[in-house]
């Protein structure tokens, strides 16, 4: 499993040291059982007091190189690129997924369930971040952000990837229109889905595997070295925030930033 780890006043979570490379997950701090947005909500779309999410954002990037640049998700498969304009405007991008080549450009995302992932050349020459949940991750969010890296790099270059907390294999409950998305064109998506809970008088459910599609989706879109977090944010309420435990609940933040030279 990945460690927590303290950057700062905060208690992140990340995985293994990558050259060049900063990564983490925020968590949640601590819990308020009074209170569904503590401690450290960051998401500015949730009915959370916006000056308190505001004092969250500056704390967090009070541990960045610069300012975290946010998406508004949509939970689609669009990969933003960060250098192609000077993007501190207070317009967000609508899109699903980031990429920069830029040492200190700090890449952004917002989960509460669905998958933050990380993905970087080992060279540390170009990164990027997505949220991928069961709607993205069908839709080929991973496969765009490896495309728009790919374009970026040198046929040599080796991609590796983080999957950071999301909701776990043993709880994630789906429909048989889920599971057919993901295996009615890849019969190897079938080992990600455990059956349950029919009956006669009620309809196939599954339990899917959320992290291990994403795996399996990285490594066809030619990601040699996926690690899995391991944390599951439904069953870790004293670290996560989850939106299918608390439909009113917060999100964490996922960041990456490239480093300079020498850095």
């Amino acid at each position: 499993m990945a460690g927590l780890m303290r950057i700062g006043d905060l208690e992140v979570l990340s995985g293994k040291a990558w050259p060049g490379v900063s990564y983490f997950c925020s968590t949640r701090q601590r819990v308020d059982e009074g209170d569904p947005f503590a401690a450290f909500n960051l998401g500015a779309h949730v009915n959370d007091n916006p000056q308190r999410v505001q004092a969250n954002r500056a704390r967090l990037e009070r541990q960045t190189p610069g300012p975290v640049r946010w998406l508004e998700q949509v939970h689609g498969t669009c990969v933003f690129d960060v250098d192609s304009q000077d993007h501190l405007d207070d317009v967000m991008p609508r899109a699903d997924a980031a990429v920069t080549c830029q040492p200190g450009r700090v890449l952004g995302i917002l989960t509460a369930d669905c998958l933050p992932v990380v993905i970087a050349d080992t060279e540390a020459r170009a990164l990027g971040v997505a949220h991928a949940g069961w709607r993205g991750l069908a839709g080929g969010v991973l496969e765009n952000t490896v495309a728009a890296l790919q374009a970026r790099l040198p046929e040599s270059a080796v991609l590796r990837a983080w999957v950071g907390p999301g909701i776990g294999a043993r709880v994630f409950e789906v429909g048989d229109e889920v599971r057919q998305v993901f295996t009615k064109d890849d019969a190897a998506a079938t080992r990600f889905f455990a059956r349950y809970g029919a009956t006669d008088a009620a309809p196939v459910k599954w339990l899917a595997n959320l992290p291990g599609l994403a795996a399996l989706r990285l490594k066809a879109a030619g990601v040699v070295d996926t690690e899995l977090c391991g944390h599951c944010t439904y069953e870790e309420p004293e670290l996560f925030y989850s939106y299918r435990r608390e439909p009113v609940t917060g999100r964490m933040a996922t960041l990456a930033w490239l480093h300079g030279q020498g850095g």
